[in-house]
């Protein structure tokens, strides 16, 4: 991500909560080579969509690994079931959600 100062004029935006966030929240629908424009803790910071992000869903703002934590709202919300590259769509595709597991007592 670079930082550059926020025009939604420019291209759509992503909310992200917490600096430790790897993702954002998509504020509209993103279609792939669009500008996105990240907001809240991300001041404006921009990132190329590289792929349909829906509005509501999560874009990765940074490349995440194979089998890592995905953080959001400052919490692990999954863990990366496949490499994740900046600007790409996470959703259950390539992230295997932890809330309902840490409830359950970790199974699976």
């Amino acid at each position: 991500m670079t930082d550059e100062p926020h025009s939604p004029q420019r291209g759509k935006t992503a909310i992200q909560i917490r600096a430790i966030d790897h993702v954002a929240t998509a504020t509209a629908d993103i279609a792939p080579g669009e500008t996105v424009y990240v907001t809240g803790v991300g001041n404006g910071a921009q990132l190329i969509a590289r792929q349909p992000i829906p509005i509501g869903h999560k874009i990765a703002l940074t490349p995440i690994q194979k089998n890592s934590e995905i953080r959001k709202y400052g919490e692990v919300i999954g863990i990366a079931t496949s490499d994740i590259g900046e600007g790409e769509h996470v959703h259950v595709h390539n992230c295997r959600g932890m809330k309902a597991r840490r409830f359950q007592g970790g199974q699976d």
